[in-house]
Order: structure tokens, then sequence, then C-alpha cells
């Protein structure tokens, strides 16, 4: 199952990133809605809902000095999957391969977190702090994850949550 939910998260970036955020709408026919900063995509068979966004600031470093490196799409989904029992699953791609057995560090507007990593994904560890997070984020007003890529680069990436509460909420009802 869980081939299957990379299968549909890889979808994603490319209906999202292919034709540009901005006309992602219009690209593709998945999308349910757009909430602000957030999209909201719908699966029909098997059912499976998002919200997604990319980030409004993204800062690339390397011993310390900014850098400029090559980085597939960058995304934060909010995930609900009835088939699967996932309610409220974040996940976060930071574009390229994360350095083994690091984590992302995500601020929640002081609110701190970690996910653990595993290719080019980070998920948090449990379904109960899936929960924690997605409450910051619904009272916050950004969110940055920070990461290390294989190559030693230290990622620091800020999502806005404007619309997040609206796009959650719209994708978990779909999903009911």
């Amino acid at each position: 199952m869980i081939n299957q939910v990379f299968k549909n998260l890889l979808i994603l970036c490319i209906l999202l990133f292919g034709v540009g955020a901005l006309n992602a709408q219009d690209a593709s026919t998945n999308v349910a809605s757009t909430q602000a900063d957030w999209v909201v995509f719908v699966e029909e068979s098997p059912k499976e809902c998002w919200a997604a966004s990319q980030p409004i600031e993204t800062v690339n470093k390397r011993d310390g000095r900014m850098v400029s490196v090559k980085r597939s799409d960058i995304l934060l989904f909010v995930s609900y999957i009835p088939g699967s029992g996932i309610k409220g699953q974040i996940s976060f791609t930071g574009g390229y391969p994360f350095d083994d057995g690091s984590n992302v560090d995500i601020n929640i507007d002081g609110a701190r977190y970690q996910m653990f990593t595993n290719g080019e994904w980070a998920w948090a560890p449990t379904d109960e702090v899936d929960k924690k997070m997605i409450q910051a984020m619904k009272r916050g007003a950004k969110a940055t994850l920070t990461g290390r890529s294989s190559r030693g680069t230290k990622t620091e990436d800020t999502f806005s949550l404007k619309g997040f509460t609206a796009a959650v909420e719209d994708a978990s009802k779909r999903c009911k």
C-alpha cells in the first residue's frame, strides 16, 4: 500500500508542478479546491484526498554559505486515504535524497517536531505526532522544514499556512 501512496504522491507532484503551481487547477482534473496557499486534490478510485502546498521561501546552505542547488519538487502534504485508515498523514518531499539516517526538523511558529526520512520523503513518526502537528499548523502562520541532503546541503523550506485549516478540513470531509 505504501508503494501506491508513493505513486499517487508522485502523480500529484507532476500535476502540481509540471505546469506550474498557479496553473495546476486548470491542468489537473483532480483538483477539488484551492484554499489560499493550499490546494486540495481528490482521487476517486481508490478514494484518496490531499491538501498540498509549495514553499514560499527556500534557503540552501553548505558549510554555512548560501549555495545554489538543483532540487526537484518541494511539497508539503496532508493525506486522507480511507481505505488504508490514513486520516491526516503529514509528508514532505524535499526535492533531493535526504542524508541517510537524518531527520527533518519542522518548526511551526515555535512548536518543534521531527520527521523521519526515507529517500526524498519525510513523515511524522506516529499518527499521534501527525495530529499534534496538524493542530499546530491550524493555529500557525508558517511552518519551516529543515533537512540535510545526501551531499551535505542544509535546506530550509518555509511554507505559508494561510488556507491550511480550510484545505485539511475540505480534504478530510471529501474522504470520509
